[in-house]
């Protein structure tokens, strides 16, 4: 199965605000991440996680605690190659791009709830 039947919708944030503002943002949104883009380029992914991590830092910008390496799959991959990346690199979500776009995310959970869609 492809990347693209089972990614996520993302929230991409472009502005460099707090870490508490960001936090703000999931909560009122209910999700667990968000994507840190300038100019149409990923600069980093905020998680909970960084949220929790950085408790002490909640008025730092995102770009301060942020990922500088960003992982993506592209969205005609399969699920295999999803659950590979994210196994190597010991990450939970995965910006999905088409010709270097963002166009979503997949997450381990996405994974597991379609695992029947894997190729063995």
């Amino acid at each position: 199965m492809k990347v693209s039947k089972v990614m996520n919708k993302v929230m991409v944030i472009e502005d460099d605000v707090s870490l508490k503002k960001a936090a703000e943002i999931m909560k009122k949104k209910k999700i667990g991440c968000l994507v840190f883009s300038q100019n149409n380029k990923i600069l980093g992914i905020v998680t909970e996680r960084d949220v929790l991590e950085n408790a002490d830092k909640l008025n730092k910008n995102v770009s301060k605690i942020t990922s500088k390496k960003i992982i993506t799959i592209d969205c005609n991959d399969n699920l295999e190659d999803a659950a590979e990346i994210m196994a190597r690199n010991k990450i939970k979500r995965l910006p999905v791009v088409s010709k270097n776009e963002l166009v979503g995310i997949i997450t381990a959970s996405d994974l597991v709830a379609h695992v029947d869609g894997f190729e063995i």
